[in-house]
């Protein structure tokens, strides 16, 4: 059986009139990938029109013939070397071609920018430049074309390589090679030109093979979104797709963004031919790990040495193509693998006119078929990776309502949003401080340390009342005994940092209570939280923000509220012996 042939995608960009149809067309001549009789076609039609064959007349006749009856926004032009067939993805404009790369419907992997040696880089040029950019495109050849009209120069090509490079540098695009050539008269296309013989480079042809493909998908990271969790019998099985990598029976894994630590147990079966130790990339699948976690929809599974990035704001590049101008403040659900999440627009920091590639500066909102540079806020963690290193998850939409209204790929993450929901970002990002959570804890001979007193849900309304009892009393009492303690009533929470969110968002609210209360913890204080009829999935959240180790739940049934008093004795001596709460 043949070895399956590699194909690699690549974009050509570049100003109108410097050359790109008549070097696609010439890279379909020289490669022999025309349709049958589209030479001679093309010329005969030439000739009645009294005009001279060029190559580019080829690049019609081939998109033309992909057209027949059919209306699509990118063509996909195809030829082949010895080493691996190669897909040229060209737009009839920006706006589409933005569009089908953003959205998955087009991935260049590797990209040609041609420059005229004549005109030398132009406007258009630049903003070529930029689309490379904007979509993450690190594998880049600039072909300096027409290098014929100004005599095979390799001073006015070592300038233009230096100012491209100037300006493509500032934008984190960096030229694998500058390749001078005249696509029309074929030099440097297939063999060395020997009008340049101070060129000492590979011609396109074999630069092109240069290119090395990214990885495959069985090759990079895992990633496993989790689906659903399904409770069989005893066992609890994780289902989802494996979006990228490997994954055995025996993997150390990590689950975000909780960053919960097992091992894979099994994998799972219906019938017993399909059993098997291994799964990869693309395959739908069902795992049992050996600890009993609260895992959900939404979370990601990768090995711990390749874990992803996890925040509740990033830096994105967006397609807009909703009814509504996309704005800042209004609430959208982005929807990213498994992940569905409210969302906001936290800047809009650039805005681009697909079609012309204009910047519009200082704008306030992101019209229809625009491109933007945007920073997203999420109302929970979310897991993602840069689009540059997968694309799998590194892509997202964003619904409007009922309506799917933009796409986006990441180009990097911020830091995570504070407890009052201030993003740091930019010159505001953490600080190294002096003063360490250690430091405190020893000037004031205490641990930092989260009491969470909450009553079984089915209880709230009996046990509302002990709950808030024992709260207050413990607080004076370790007061009294000079430790450094605070009680975070739910009024002043509910009043407060939570008024803008109603106090049926009980994960929301939750969420907040415990990044407040991480602070207080890296203070050095004592913090006491009182949660009425808590989730259990909230509760394990908060758990998970504030460290298990700052951790010690108090768990009101009626036994505690016949004795509060007993309970709160009970409760300063294992904050004063420095008990772990898997002794309460």
């Amino acid at each position: 059986m043949d070895k399956l042939r590699e194909t690699l995608k690549i974009v050509v960009v570049g100003h109108v009139d410097h050359g790109k149809s008549t070097l696609i067309g010439r890279l379909l001549y020289d490669t022999k990938s025309l349709p049958e009789g589209a030479i001679e076609k093309v010329k005969r039609i030439s000739k009645e029109k009294g005009k001279p064959f060029e190559y580019a007349y080829l690049l019609d006749a081939f998109e033309e013939e992909q057209k027949q009856g059919i209306t699509i926004d990118t063509t996909q032009l195809q030829f082949f070397t010895g080493k691996r067939d190669y897909i040229i993805i060209d737009a009839p404009g920006h706006k589409e071609f933005l569009k089908n790369m953003i959205s998955g419907a087009a991935n260049a992997e590797a990209a040609l920018l041609i420059v005229d040696a004549h005109e030398g880089i132009q406007e258009q040029s630049k903003r070529h430049g930029y689309i490379l950019s904007l979509l993450g495109i690190q594998k880049v050849y600039v072909i300096v074309n027409k290098m014929d009209l100004i005599g095979y120069s390799e001073e006015k090509f070592n300038q233009i390589k230096a100012d491209f490079n100037q300006f493509l540098n500032n934008l984190q695009v960096y030229p694998l090679k500058y390749i001078p050539v005249s696509a029309f008269l074929g030099e440097n296309m297939t063999v060395p030109s020997e009008n340049m013989p101070w060129y000492q480079g590979e011609p396109v042809l074999e630069a092109l093979d240069l290119f090395e493909k990214e990885k495959g998908l069985e090759d990079k990271p895992l990633r496993f979104p989790i689906q659903d969790v399904y409770k069989f019998d005893d066992r609890r099985i994780i289902a989802g797709r494996i979006e990228t990598g490997k994954l055995n029976v025996g993997d150390e894994i990590l689950i975000s963004p909780g960053n919960k630590t097992t091992r894979v147990k099994t994998i799972e079966y219906w019938v017993k031919q399909d059993k098997t130790a291994a799964v990869r990339a693309g395959m739908s699948v069902g795992i049992t790990v050996t600890d009993e976690f609260f895992n959900k929809r939404g979370e990601f599974i990768s090995h711990v040495q390749d874990r992803p990035l996890t925040s509740n704001l990033f830096k994105a590049n967006l397609f807009w193509m909703g009814r509504s101008d996309l704005v800042k403040g209004k609430k959208y659900k982005l929807k990213l693998t498994t992940q569905e999440v409210e969302c906001e627009i936290f800047s809009i920091d650039k805005v681009i006119d697909a079609s012309s590639l204009e910047t519009i500066e200082a704008a306030r909102a992101v019209k229809i078929n625009d491109v933007a540079e945007v920073v997203i806020k999420t109302k929970q963690l979310v897991c993602f990776d840069e689009f540059k290193d997968n694309q799998n998850t590194g892509r997202f939409v964003i619904v409007d309502g009922y309506d799917v209204s933009g796409g986006g790929i990441i180009s990097g993450a911020e830091e995570v949003s504070n407890a009052a929901g201030i993003a740091v970002t930019g010159n505001n990002s953490k600080a190294e401080k002096l003063v360490t959570r250690a430091d405190r804890e020893n000037r004031d001979n205490q641990k930092g340390l989260v009491v969470w007193i909450t009553g079984p849900a089915e209880a709230v309304n009996g046990e509302s009342a002990v709950i808030n009892t024992l709260a207050v009393k413990l607080e004076k009492e370790l007061f009294d005994l000079r430790k450094r303690v605070y009680y975070l009533d739910n009024a002043q929470l509910t009043n407060g940092v939570s008024s803008d969110i109603a106090i049926t968002d009980t994960d929301e609210q939750t969420r907040r209570k415990a990044e407040i209360a991480k602070l207080f913890v890296d203070n050095g204080l004592i913090t006491i939280i009182t949660s009425d009829g808590q989730a259990k999935e909230d509760q394990e959240n908060a758990r998970l923000i504030i460290g298990r180790d700052d951790f010690l739940e108090i768990v009101v049934d009626e036994t505690v509220a016949a004795n509060v008093d007993k309970k709160v004795e009970e409760v300063i001596n294992l904050i004063i012996c420095g008990l772990d709460s898997s002794n309460l």
